[in-house]
């Protein structure tokens, strides 16, 4: 019955409690004035609390039950007091639940029909009228001020659950582009030392043996690479940086190229910064062993006060510019789009005999 009703079977049961327990003490306080309870006194008490547990359902119906029973109740001449709880809180609940209009239909017919039963008992005193009437739009004004409030929060709510799914959306994709530049470089390096071995293995064999022992270094990399992703993705688990500018000697060294590095400057990066500049030196690096194997290759990195700016050039073949135009699909153009999304460009493109990749990525101010 909970799933089906809410809270509502709970509600029920405490204002049926209410309403006996405010009846006994009113009946014993006004028993000269008014009639003792009787059966049908109680009989008219549980019909609120019955139209509370059927409300969402019902409304109208119930709420027009609560305050007929409560009508009848007066009309029977007994203690006032207890038969004003329910149609109170079922009005209550019309505004809560959004059913404003009706909540609001029901209140002025509330506020008739105590007005109409003063009259006919002869009480006419406009202090009594204007009290009955204060009474109901106060009740009405904080029922919509918590109807106010719940919206709000659950607004609040559906926005912060919004952004927490823009956020994992995003963390995905980064992951997916961080998944796609591991498998590139390293699955490219694979592919070009492979070639290299199956040419040297009889006639340089020690040479074949160096470029096998970088296929293996390149694989345990990979695997390494897509098993953190992985976790994060089966875990949710906080990921360690893998990609950042203090491994570049390590990548430059897994290349198996001609790699000339050199540092101009130095300051502390943001993380965001260090794996971009990263992923495009490794994939620069890709693109020089895929078109242009055996080409030397000069790295520069310039640390400047507003930017990082990133040179990455080799000495290229013909078949260089062909990089340009279109490549394996997603290399450069995955490379812009880091930049970009730091607010910084790239420009990539032939150099002379050999092709040339520039990164400029803006960095915050240092602080002292």
């Amino acid at each position: 019955m909970r799933g089906k009703f809410g809270f509502d079977p709970y509600l029920a049961l405490i204002v049926a409690a209410a309403q006996f327990v405010v009846a006994k003490g009113a009946s014993w306080g006004q028993r000269f004035d008014r009639e003792p309870l009787d059966p049908y006194a109680y009989g008219l008490l549980l019909i609120g609390p019955l139209a509370i547990l059927l409300h969402r359902r019902f409304p109208l119906l119930t709420t027009a039950a609560a305050l007929g029973a409560c009508d009848l109740y007066l009309a029977g001449g007994y203690a006032y007091g207890p038969s004003f709880i329910s149609p109170a809180v079922l009005l209550f609940l019309l505004v809560t639940r959004g059913r404003r209009a009706m909540a609001w239909f029901m209140a002025g017919m509330t506020v008739l029909s105590f007005l109409s039963y003063a009259w006919l008992i002869g009480n006419r005193d406009l202090f009594h009228s204007v009290w009955i009437l204060t009474f109901i739009m106060l009740l009405m004004v904080v029922a919509e001020l918590v109807r106010i409030v719940r919206e709000r929060r659950a607004e609040r709510e559906r926005v912060a659950e919004e952004e927490a799914r823009r956020q994992a959306s995003e963390e995905r994709l980064t992951m997916a582009q961080e998944l796609h530049d591991v498998l590139a470089h390293n699955i490219s390096l694979i592919h070009v030392q492979a070639s290299t071995a199956l040419h040297l293995i009889d006639d340089n064999p020690d040479h074949a043996k160096t470029a096998l022992a970088t296929i293996k270094t390149a694989s345990k990399e990979v695997l390494g690479e897509m098993r953190s992703v992985l976790n994060v993705l089966r875990e949710g688990a906080p990921r360690s940086p893998t990609a950042g500018l203090d491994r570049l000697d390590d990548l430059i060294e897994r290349s198996g190229m001609d790699v000339r590095l050199k540092r101009v400057g130095s300051r502390p990066l943001p993380p965001q910064v260090e794996r971009a500049a990263y992923r495009i030196v490794q994939e620069s690096l890709t693109n020089a062993a895929r078109y242009a194997p055996g080409s030397s290759v000069s790295v520069r990195l310039e640390y400047g006060e507003q930017e990082l700016a990133i040179h990455v050039s080799d000495t290229g073949a013909t078949t260089a510019p062909v990089l340009a135009e279109a490549g394996s699909g997603n290399g450069i153009p995955g490379m812009r789009e880091r930049a970009s999304a730091l607010g910084g460009t790239l420009v990539a493109g032939p150099s002379g005999t050999g092709f040339q990749v520039e990164a400029r990525l803006p960095l915050p101010e240092e602080t002292s």
